[in-house]
């Protein structure tokens, strides 16, 4: 894994796009790589009043942070010719799955089409020499054995987020093989797999940890569903870790990579159902909880992922383990609460994150 003055020397007025920049992960990436010192633009929706991207107000350190739909491709084209960027994650998504029951028709066209805009954009757009489209752990055809997901294993979702995110895949898919495999960004476009992260500022209705801080903070009951699904728990930073090492990569040794998609998943020790988090963290933080079943929804009930292909390739190994990830989200908030500043709490623990072994 690389260290803060390799990243230093890489990223340093580096030109960065990140789409969906004023959501959770995108607020996240932006801090860490404005504390790089690259040049971070951001196009995204307007941030939601109680957000990460508001109480880190991070915006002042964006060079532009632009509002608008990621659907809207007129406007898209003609904000991405203005920042001319090297480097483009592309985060902005519509990422819940309960809301993606409430409204499919958006969660499609902002996951599959905005994604399609954004590809077909930068094919007129030279600039830029490394892209990663984020999408999800959910994006694998359900199996009944359990085993752990790898990259090369079979596609497919019924719920309209996984489903739209199996779309993201296929439209990336699509561009590479019909237009990039020719053009200079051959090897330089890729998709990343992760899920289930947490960390602190992360404000989401219908998230787990998210839901077990507002109940801690409020003293309100914390209403749980499907205690028994068993997911790959990881630590915001572990697979923003693995997206700038994978865009790195792509910028500066065009890869060799037949297969342009990756897993960045936790090791096997994080994946956990969802009632033990809540009982471990209930020992910790006292809160009262109650378990419910939301009819007509269904969710996966076991998601492992296999990252050897990350850890092989680009040399990136998840380094929280759970109760590590935990702490950090409750060290986040309390220190929050307190009085210490959003940004200058996940620039702290991005330095302890590099720093351990």
């Amino acid at each position: 894994m690389e260290n803060i003055i390799q990243l230093k020397k890489f990223w340093y007025k580096k030109k960065v796009l990140i789409t969906g920049h004023t959501g959770f992960k995108g607020t996240w990436l932006s801090i860490i790589l404005i504390y790089l010192k690259s040049r971070v633009d951001g196009f995204s929706l307007k941030p939601k009043k109680h957000s990460l991207f508001n109480k880190s107000m991070i915006s002042r350190n964006l060079r532009y942070s632009i509002y608008g739909d990621i659907n809207d491709i007129k406007k898209l084209e003609q904000k991405i010719r203005l920042c001319k960027p090297e480097i483009i994650f592309h985060l902005a998504a519509q990422p819940l799955v309960i809301d993606s029951y409430k409204d499919p028709l958006k969660t499609f066209n902002t996951n599959i089409i905005g994604t399609a805009n954004l590809l077909e954009i930068i094919r007129k757009i030279k600039s830029v020499k490394s892209v990663v489209v984020v999408t999800t752990d959910k994006v694998y055809k359900i199996r009944k054995n359990n085993k752990l997901y790898r990259e090369n294993n079979q596609l497919g979702g019924y719920d309209p987020y996984s489903c739209s995110k199996v779309g993201s895949e296929m439209v990336v898919e699509s561009y590479i093989k019909s237009f990039f495999e020719n053009s200079n960004l051959k090897n330089r476009v890729s998709t990343a797999r992760a899920g289930n992260v947490i960390g602190g500022g992360d404000f989401s209705k219908n998230r787990l940890i998210p839901d077990i801080i507002h109940a801690i903070n409020s003293k309100n009951k914390l209403k749980i569903r499907n205690p028994n699904h068993i997911r790959p728990w990881q630590h915001v930073l572990d697979p923003l870790m693995g997206y700038l090492i994978l865009a790195k990569k792509q910028y500066t040794s065009n890869i060799d990579n037949k297969e342009h998609y990756w897993n960045f998943g936790p090791n096997k020790s994080n994946f956990k159902k969802v009632i033990h988090i809540v009982k471990y963290l209930k020992k910790i933080q006292n809160f009262k909880f109650s378990i419910f079943k939301i009819k007509n929804i269904k969710e996966t009930n076991v998601l492992k992922l296999s990252s050897i292909k990350a850890k092989k390739k680009l040399n990136w190994i998840p380094k929280l383990n759970l109760k590590q990830s935990l702490h950090q989200v409750l060290e986040w908030n309390e220190n929050v609460k307190k009085g210490t500043s959003a940004k200058e709490m996940c620039e702290r623990q991005f330095l302890m994150y590099l720093n351990k072994k």
